[in-house]
């Protein structure tokens, strides 16, 4: 039987460790620019540990109460939600209608958890099991550490971050295209699932993963938020402010986590509200091109 290794990772200045075979770590290769020395890390605080396995097939959950199962558009990933009293369970396929990948076991803290993986997966189904274990356990355990797992396109300008936010097919991707063609020395920090922090002085940062989506973008970086901007497509480029209610509607609805988890959601309340009341948040009703980048840029500088 092949040894397990253990590698630790630092995201958002979170430390986590997943062990498995080498081979398989070695699949996720969009978090080797988070990896930190094991040695040095050993004895600090984890948010979660992760310990791989394989099988050879998925039985039917014995000891568990299905909870839910999310059913997304035919394209993602569906994961079905079980519970026990003591752990639990997803069981996860990388797409609607496929079979299952792996399953991912975790404490009712979130702090240990299980992934177990399919046999013989190819390189990119074992990637996903890794990267979707991960991410999920990253919302769940830190959600009562002022942290929140975004879906967000973000653009860097002179030291300062722009958060893009806005339902699936909004054009976030877009927007930010026009910000890196108009503002040249702009750069993209993450494209699908940056990590906003609030520190223990208030200041809100947000952070690149190793989770991105489409986009390859694993900036292993830190960049105070400027704005928070809500996207609309509209036949006219216009922006106004949002109220503190609205801004925490649209938050909410774009940060990851299980809203049905009542034991997270006390923390993903205190964030959400610490970001609104701190952050300069607008909505931007905007075509695609130049000038909605120009003027978002010029009602949040």
């Amino acid at each position: 039987m092949a040894t397990n290794v253990i590698y630790t990772f630092r995201v958002a200045e979170q430390l986590f460790t997943i062990a498995g075979r080498e081979q398989w770590l070695m699949a996720a290769s969009n978090l080797a620019p988070f990896r930190v020395p094991t040695e040095l890390y050993g004895d600090a605080d984890k948010c979660f540990a992760v310990t791989m396995a394989e099988a050879a097939q998925f039985d039917e959950p014995v000891g568990y109460e299905h909870f839910f199962t999310d059913r997304p558009a035919p394209d993602m990933p569906r994961i079905e939600v079980y519970r026990s009293d003591e752990a639990w369970l997803f069981r996860i396929a990388p797409i609607a209608e496929a079979p299952l990948c792996c399953t991912l076991r975790m404490t009712n803290d979130f702090r240990q958890a299980t992934l177990t993986v399919l046999a013989n997966l190819p390189q990119h189904t074992l990637r996903f099991a890794i990267d979707n274990s991960a991410m999920l356990l990253f919302a769940f355990a830190t959600a009562h550490r002022r942290i929140l797992e975004m879906h967000a396109s973000v653009v860097v300008r002179e030291g300062r971050a722009w958060l893009f936010l806005g339902r699936s097919g909004t054009g976030k991707s877009t927007h930010a295209r026009q910000w890196l063609s108009l503002f040249h020395q702009a750069y993209l920090l993450n494209d699908d699932n940056p990590v906003l922090r609030v520190d223990d002085e208030g200041k809100v940062w947000v952070y690149g993963t190793p989770w991105s989506g489409k986009t390859p973008c694993y900036r292993n970086e830190r960049v105070p938020v400027a704005a928070i901007v809500q996207l609309e497509q509209a036949p006219q480029n216009s922006v106004i402010d949002l109220s503190p209610a609205q801004a925490y509607a649209f938050m909410l609805s774009s940060c990851s986590g299980m809203k049905i988890m009542h034991e997270a959601m006390d923390g993903l309340h205190d964030t959400i509200s610490r970001i609104v009341l701190s952050v300069t948040m607008k909505k931007l009703k905007c075509l695609p091109d130049k000038q909605s980048a120009q003027l978002c840029y010029d009602s949040t500088c």
